[in-house]
C-alpha cells in the first residue's frame, strides 16, 4: 500500500514579525504524522490565502513567494522519491532526516557525547574529578533538549552541524532555559572540546563551530578586608561546630586552599620547603594543578589545635571536616554574629587569601597564580583592581613627598 504524503504552506500568526508581517510555514503530513518547518517566507497578512495555501495578485512580491513555495513543494516530493527509490522506509523521520540534511552520516552528535561520557565516568578517579562528569552529563542533558525542541528530532548527524546550530544553542539556553551568560558558555565551550576531538579524529573535515566565540563575563570576585578577616579570627565562639568551621575558614583564608582540597588534605601534603619551613605540596582537585604553599603562622596553628581531634587521628587527614554544605550555612551565622553583611561561603577564603593576604600585601600575582594552582596567569587576574589599590596605597607616600618639595 502506497504511503501518502501531503503538503499545506500555512500563515503562522503566533509568530508574527514586529513589523507585523506573516511567516509561511510548510507543514508535510506522512501517515498522520506531521513535519513543519519554516520556509523563510514573510508576507502582509492581507495578501495571503489560507484556503489555497499561496499568497493572491500579481505582484512581484506575491510571484517570489508562490515561486518559492512551488520549488520548496517541488523539493518536498523529489525528496520522497529518493527515499522510495533507496529502499528507505517513507516516514515522517526519515523525510525529516532527508530535508534537514541530517541522514548522511552514521556518526551522530548525541551518540558522540554519549560515548565521550561514558569513557569520562571510567575515568574518575584517574586523573578525572567527578565534578568534569556531571558537567558534561549536564552538557548532554542540555543538547539532548534543544535537539527536540529545534527540531523535534532525538539525534543529528556530525555532518549536519553548521555555524547556526550553535547560534541557536545560545538562543535556546538563553531564551527557554533562563541561564546566565557564564553558564551557558560553560556547555558550550564543552561542546566545542567534543567537537575539537571530532576533527581530530577525522570524524568531521573541520569545526563548524570555529568561528563561535565563547561569551563570558568577569564575576565580582567576594572576599573579606582585612578588618573583616580580623574580625572572624578573633570573635568568641562558644558552639563548637561554629568554632570548627570559623578555623576551616580561615584556614583557607590563609592558605588559598579550595574547600574539597582543604577536604582531602593529608600529613603526605607537608612537606618542608626550600626555606626549612613547612609548606603545603598538593595538586589541586579541580584542575590536578601542583600548588606549592608556605604555611603562615595562622594556618600552621590551626593545624597544630586540631592535630589531637578524634577525626585527625581517626583518619589520614590533617583537619576535621564536615560536609560544603554544612560549612557554608555555618558560615552565614558567623557572618551575622560578626557583623558582616557580605554572602561569605567558604570559596570567599580563597578570593581572600588572593587578594586581602597577598596581592594587597605585595606578593606579585605570577606567585599567588603559582600557590592558588591556576593554569593561566588570566586568571589570577580577575584580582586586578586589588593590585591597583595597593599601587595607589604605595604611591600616596610618593605624591606626598613630590606635592611637599614642589
Amino acid at each position: 500500500m502506497e504511503t501518502k504524503m501531503s503538503i499545506l504552506f500555512y500563515g503562522k500568526t503566533l509568530k508574527m514579525t514586529t513589523d507585523g508581517k506573516l511567516p509561511i510555514y510548510m507543514r508535510v503530513t506522512i501517515d498522520g504524522k506531521r513535519f513543519e518547518v519554516s520556509t523563510n517566507s514573510h508576507m502582509e497578512p492581507s495578501r495571503w490565502i489560507p484556503g489555497a495555501g499561496k499568497s493572491k495578485g500579481n505582484s512581484e512580491e506575491s510571484r517570489t513567494v508562490n515561486m518559492h513555495l512551488d520549488t520548496l513543494k517541488h523539493k518536498a516530493y523529489e525528496y520522497r522519491q529518493e527515499l522510495l527509490s533507496s529502499g528507505q522506509p517513507l516516514t515522517i523521520d526519515s523525510f525529516k532526516y532527508k530535508w534537514l540534511g541530517l541522514g548522511e552520516s552514521k556518526q551522530t552528535l548525541m551518540e558522540v557525547i554519549r560515548n565521550h561520557n561514558a569513557d569520562l565516568e571510567k575515568l574518575i578517579g584517574k586523573g578525572y574529578m567527578k565534578a568534569t562528569w556531571v558537567k558534561y552529563k549536564t552538557t548532554e542533558k542540555h543538547l539532548q533538549e534543544f535537539i527536540r525542541w529545534k527540531y523535534q528530532l532525538s539525534d543529528i548527524s556530525l555532518k549536519a552541524l553548521k555555524f547556526e546550530f550553535m547560534t541557536n544553542l545560545e538562543f535556546y539556553l538563553k531564551s527557554e532555559k533562563n541561564l546566565s551568560i557564564n553558564s551557558y558558555g560553560k556547555i558550550i565551550k564543552n561542546l566545542k572540546k567534543i567537537i575539537h576531538e571530532c576533527v581530530a579524529k577525522d570524524w568531521l573535515e573541520k569545526d563548524p563551530f570555529t568561528l563561535y566565540k565563547v561569551k563570558h563575563v568577569d564575576s565580582q570576585v567576594p572576599y573579606l578586608s582585612a578588618e573583616e578577616l580580623r574580625q572572624i579570627e578573633t570573635k568568641t565562639l562558644t558552639i563548637e561546630r561554629l568554632s570548627l568551621v570559623r578555623d576551616l575558614f580561615v584556614f583557607s583564608c590563609y592558605t588559598g586552599l579550595a574547600y574539597v582540597d582543604v577536604a582531602h588534605l593529608s600529613p603526605e601534603n607537608i612537606v618542608i620547603g626550600i626555606d626549612g619551613k613547612k609548606w603545603i605540596v598538593k595538586n589541586r582537585q579541580k584542575t590536578d594543578v601542583l600548588s606549592k604553599i608556605p604555611l603562615l603562622p595562622p594556618a600552621l596553628s590551626i593545624l597544630n589545635k586540631y592535630k589531637d581531634h578524634p577525626k585527625v587521628c581517626n583518619s589520614n587527614k590533617l583537619l576535621p571536616i564536615m560536609s560544603n554544605q554544612k560549612v557554608n550555612s555555618y558560615l552565614k551565622e558567623i557572618a551575622d554574629l560578626c557583623g558582616i553583611k557580605k554572602e561569605v561561603t567558604f570559596h570567599v577564603a580563597r578570593h581572600t587569601f588572593a587578594t586581602t593576604v597577598t596581592l594587597a600585601n605585595g606578593i606579585p600575582m605570577e606567585t599567588v597564580s603559582k600557590m592558588l594552582g591556576h593554569k593561566k596567569l588570566k586568571t589570577t587576574q580577575i584580582y586586578a583592581e586589588v593590585v591597583d589599590i595597593k599601587v595607589s596605597q604605595d604611591m600616596k607616600a610618593l605624591d606626598s613627598k613630590y606635592s611637599t618639595a614642589h
